[in-house]
């Protein structure tokens, strides 16, 4: 990977990184956090929202000073293939910002124009996590988290790849992307339609459907969410009441934070990302059974 700006902070280390991804196709941008000390440290990775790149999480939720105290490193990557790729060919795009570039909701595309290059779940499962424990002093063990389209990949690569994983957590997460028009819309483009074979495609990335379904059972003692009541998207696109009843319905932990008087921004996760590091530290070392 190649190394394209450094700072100092909180007494640790924050690189931002490009390298060229063999499973997109593409060059990937991605920052990562090391705090202070010689390691090895577990790792925290963080998805973001629809249209971000590893620039809004690394730049707004004020993350670090938590992370160096707990000795926690924080990988945040760009949240889709942008173009061109690695053969100087485009990367399909859509003008709309729930679409395409910006907005590989975490998933790998098996529908044209997206899948030479739209396969997020497999950059972050396999292709990331290898470069992270390669290039950096890890433990080799590793949390998940994200905000919204990052909080429904976070929820969902976590409960497709459990042993990948020691805990997860969620901000304002899409809670059942096959209820919601944001996930239909992304789920129609990129793995088609949600009928016949294309129904359990569809299944597999719905948190609320995976957990009521019992994929956390046994894995993950408690998942947090906090998620705000200002939400300007939380009736139509958000619905976390389906991941409370779900957990229900399955007898798993969850814990579900209404958080009152905060929106989708920034500002929100900026609040409560501190709760968030310690939930992970705890469980990364061991310290939660």
């Amino acid at each position: 990977m190649q190394t394209t700006k450094t700072h100092a902070v909180h007494g640790g280390t924050l690189r931002y990184l490009k390298h060229d991804s063999a499973v997109t196709g593409t060059p990937m941008t991605l920052s990562v956090f090391v705090p202070p000390g010689e390691g090895p440290f577990p790792v925290l990775i963080w998805l973001s929202g629809l249209t971000c790149t590893e620039d809004n999480f690394t730049t707004k939720a004020g993350a670090y000073r938590a992370a160096a105290e707990h000795g926690v490193i924080i990988v945040a990557p760009d949240t889709s293939p942008r173009g061109p790729d690695l053969k100087g060919g485009g990367v399909a795009d859509d003008p709309a910002y729930d679409l395409g570039q910006g907005a590989g909701f975490y998933v790998d595309a098996t529908q044209e124009p997206w899948a030479p290059h739209f396969r997020m779940e497999t950059y972050v499962v396999q292709e990331l996590i290898a470069l992270i424990d390669a290039e950096f002093p890890t433990t080799r063990t590793r949390s998940i988290s994200g905000h919204s389209m990052g909080g429904h990949g976070a929820l969902t690569l976590a409960l497709n790849h459990p042993g990948l994983f020691r805990s997860v957590s969620a901000f304002a997460p899409i809670s059942s992307p096959t209820r919601c028009p944001w996930g239909e819309k992304a789920l129609s483009a990129y793995l088609g339609p949600n009928e016949g074979d294309g129904r359990a495609a569809w299944a597999r990335h719905d948190a609320a459907l995976l957990i009521e379904a019992g994929a956390a059972r046994g894995v993950y003692d408690d998942i947090l969410v906090d998620q705000g009541d200002a939400d300007a998207f939380l009736v139509e696109q958000l619905k976390p009441e389906l991941l409370t009843a779900a957990a229900e319905a399955a007898g798993q932990g969850l814990t579900l934070r209404m958080q009152p008087g905060y929106d989708h921004s920034y500002f929100f996760m900026a609040s409560f990302i501190a709760d968030h590091i310690a939930f992970h530290a705890a469980r990364l070392r061991g310290a939660v059974a």
